[in-house]
């Protein structure tokens, strides 16, 4: 298995398609890289020679944020949001949909699983 920024990637899938388990890398910047380091997208990962997988990696710490650094920056950028106390801040640390989604139904993904509320007793069951 190669292994590329802190990744083990397996080598039966076309590097085209590997590139894009790189956190911070999908298909457009997978098709650059390729492109500027001039390797065949079509070669499958375990074909390719240390030289090749060198370019590759120096190619990914020129000019991308990927991996830890780049899951510490949008961690820093929510933390950022939370410390001012913004519309979208305050909407990150509820909980709740921050892109002004509705949420008097739908929203289960963000609030989660329904919580009951009991309903209020009659007068009957009181006595």
């Amino acid at each position: 298995m190669a292994r590329l920024a802190g990744r083990e990637l397996p080598d039966n899938k076309k590097i085209k398609v590997t590139l894009t388990y790189i956190f911070g890398i999908g298909v457009p910047s997978s098709r650059k890289i390729l492109a500027d380091t001039g390797i065949d997208p079509e070669k499958r990962t375990g074909q390719l020679t240390d030289d090749e997988l060198s370019r590759i990696a120096s190619a990914l710490d020129k000019g991308y944020e990927i991996e830890g650094a780049l899951r510490r920056q949008l961690t820093q950028n929510i933390a950022r949001l939370k410390k001012i106390q913004c519309y979208r801040g305050v909407r990150h640390a509820k909980g709740l949909p921050v892109r002004g989604q509705r949420t008097k139904t739908n929203a289960r993904t963000r609030k989660g699983p329904r919580k009951t509320v009991a309903g209020k007793k009659s007068v009957k069951e009181l006595g």
